[in-house]
This record gives C-alpha cells, structure tokens and sequence, in this order.
C-alpha cells in the first residue's frame, strides 16, 4: 500500500521517530504485520478525514515515512544497521494526496506531470475505506475478457478475477491501457479479515508508445516494476551519470503468484482534472507459454545488466577522472611548449646591430643605418627640406589634363 504526504509538506519528518515506535510493531514484526499496521494509522491520520487537524497531517507524514522505510527490504535493512544515518533522505519519494489539494496546487502538480517530471500520487482515503469496509461494488472480469470504462478523478471502478487451480499454476496477468493516454492506477487487493478489501499492490501508469499501460504478473517468478521516479532524481542530481541509473528504479513485485479464487482489483481515476478511459483486461498464461518465458529471460538480464552498469559506472568515472587529468595536461603542456618557442624566437632576434623598426619608427626616422643621408631626407646632398613635395601636391599622371 503506498500513500504520502501533501505536496505542500516535506516527504521527510522534521523530528524523526523510530519507524517501529511510529507504526506500533517490533523488530521481529513480519511484512503482512507491518502493512496492517500500516493501512489502520494512513487511514486513521488520513488529512481526507482531518482536514482541521494540521496535527492529524503531521501524524499521517510521519507513518508514510516510517512505513517507506519498513516496507522497502534494503531501507529496513540499512536502518536496522544503522539508524537514519544509513538512509539517503533525499531518494525518499514524495506523494500527493491529489482529494486534498486546492486548486492552485493541482494546476501547479498537473503542470509539473505535464512537464515530463513524475509525481507519485495516494489513493484517496474514501476510496481505501469503502474497500477496507466492503462497501464497494465489484463487476466481474472472467479470465480472458476485457472490460471498458470511464473512471472519475480520485475513484475506482472494481472487479472479481475468479480463478480456478489450473489457471493459478498457469499464472494470470491483468493489465489496463488507455488509448486517450489517461493516467491511472491498476490497484490489488487482499482479502482482509473483516471481510473487506486492504490494498496490497499498486502500478502507476506509464507511457508506452501511444498508450499509458499499467500489469500486474503473478507468473511464479519475480517480476519487477520501473519505478521512473528514482530515474527522475538520478537525473536532478548528476545528469550526466543519469544514465547509469536508469535500471535502479527496478522494484520487485510484492505478490508473485495467486492462489484459486476470486481476487479483486481496481482501476483508479488519476487524472489531476478529467475522467480517465481505460481497458482492463485478465489472461492466462497458459495460452502466453512463450511470451511468459521470454518475459522471464528478459527480467534476468535486465537484473544482470543493472549489475553490470553498476560495475561500469565505476571504471567509467575512473575513466574519466584519468580522462579529465589528461587534457588538463594537455592544455598546460601546450601552453609550456607555446611560451618556450615564443621565448626562443626573443632570443633569436636579439642577435642583431639594427635598432628595433618599432623604436626607430617611433623616433620618425627612416631604417636605413644612421649616417646615411638621403636627397628626400636634406642628408647630404644639402637640399632645403622645404623644398621636399608633399605626398599631396605630387601631380598624378593626367591630373593637369583632368584641370583643363
């Protein structure tokens, strides 16, 4: 189940609690532990049912956090090893509980989707609690149909996947397009011990090609989800190393196979401002047996390419920090290399008995060696300079005729 924080609020508590204190579970708690857990505080604090409450909105911050860190096998790992200290605050995804926001910060959020930059998004309170209460109506969706529909904003449509013991050894895939390219999420849900519906999973739809899509495979083997998010920060902070992070985003799915039943799920209205149109569709995968496997095949080498980048990464910045040093080298040998032959050619041209043409033309004399007189000059010829015609009064060739 995920659910955030406002936009107008930080994705990190200002004084934080320990997680465990925070959701009311032990170290030894076990996932299913800590997601109902989970479900009761988001919804108790939820600011859908306390919008008075700025307290309530603080609480329920405080639990996203805490279960963000819970929830995540590595992040729990890493705190209970070393507390906060082990997590980078930053990566925190931030939400938005889109039935809360004013007007001007939805146009302010849709502006920013718009832009290509992507905002996680909560599912409404209301809806979370008409499933948890079983109060929600659920069509049916038998194995290999589709379904259409419009969806209003900050709503779910639901539906039944009834499965039989053949079908679930086979493995089902449920998948939702939109040819309008509507944003949504395809949501999962568990049979909760009051009789209602917790939610489990959740996909946000992405954009492939000119469809946003969003599937769910429960094919007996560990499938992933691409959180684009984690690509999104990568790309904020080192752009040009963006690139090797762009499979970090891979999170395992929670649930990996279902057992014989009917199983629920939803498609949910994320639109900032219209309906959203979808198809969602259920399949067996007994009639995908190749395409099922070369999904498999696909996801171990995407795994296995990760680790490789990761590698990568490493030799590629060494690289390029020898890469770097090399052409600052190169810039000041250049530089030496220029200054010495400069200096060399100073030094050629000191060996000489004539006066540098620079001073002697500054002094308004002529090159010639001093001494040397010329009938221009009044050297020693003796003629008058006065009498020395001007440039000016010079006649040109024809330029008596051209006076006539």
């Amino acid at each position: 189940m995920v659910m955030g924080s406002k936009i107008e609020g930080q994705s990190t508590p200002a004084n934080r609690r320990d997680p465990y204190e925070v959701l009311s579970v032990t170290r030894d708690s076990t996932d299913q532990e800590i997601k109902s857990a989970y479900r009761k505080l988001a919804l108790k604090y939820h600011p859908d049912k306390n919008a008075s409450n700025p307290e309530a909105s603080e609480l329920f911050k405080e639990v996203a956090y805490s279960y963000s860190i819970l929830s995540d096998p590595e992040k729990r790992r890493q705190y209970d090893s070393a507390g906060f200290q082990a997590l980078d605050a930053d990566s925190m995804d931030m939400e938005i509980d889109l039935s809360n926001l004013g007007t001007v910060n939805t146009v302010f959020a849709a502006l920013f989707s718009k832009l290509g930059v992507p905002i996680k998004t909560s599912v409404s309170a209301n809806v979370l609690e008409e499933a948890l209460n079983g109060t929600v109506t659920v069509r049916p969706l038998p194995i290999g149909t589709s379904v259409s529909g419009k969806v209003e904003k900050q709503c779910a449509h639901f539906f039944g996947v009834t499965i039989n013991e053949q079908q679930a050894q086979s493995g089902i895939v449920i998948r939702a397009t939109s040819t309008a390219q509507s944003k949504f999420k395809l949501l999962y849900f568990e049979q909760d011990a009051n009789g209602g519906y917790g939610l489990a999973l959740q996909e946000d739809s992405e954009k492939t090609g000119k469809v946003t899509s969003a599937g769910m495979y429960f094919l007996h083997f560990q499938v992933y989800r691409m959180d684009s998010t984690v690509n999104a920060l990568a790309m904020a902070k080192d752009p040009e190393g963006a690139f090797f992070k762009r499979l970090e985003g891979l999170q395992p799915c929670e649930v990996s196979e279902l057992k014989p039943g009917t199983h629920i799920f939803a498609v949910y209205g994320d639109n900032f401002f219209k309906t959203a149109s979808y198809t969602i569709e259920a399949v067996c995968a007994k009639s995908h047996e190749d395409t099922t496997q070369k999904l498999m095949d696909t996801e171990a080498q995407i795994l296995r390419k990760r680790n490789e980048l990761r590698q990568f990464e490493v030799e590629y910045r060494k690289a390029l920090a020898h890469y770097q040093e090399a052409t600052d080298r190169y810039t000041k040998e250049k530089q030496s290399v220029d200054e010495l032959l400069k200096q060399r050619d100073s030094i050629h041209s000191s060996f000489t008995v004539v006066k540098s043409t620079t001073s002697n033309l500054s002094n308004g004399s002529s090159s010639k060696i001093s001494g040397e007189g010329s009938p221009e000059d009044g050297g020693s010829d003796g003629k008058d300079k006065s009498t020395k015609k001007k440039w000016f009064n010079l006649n040109l060739k024809g330029s008596d005729k051209s006076l006539l």
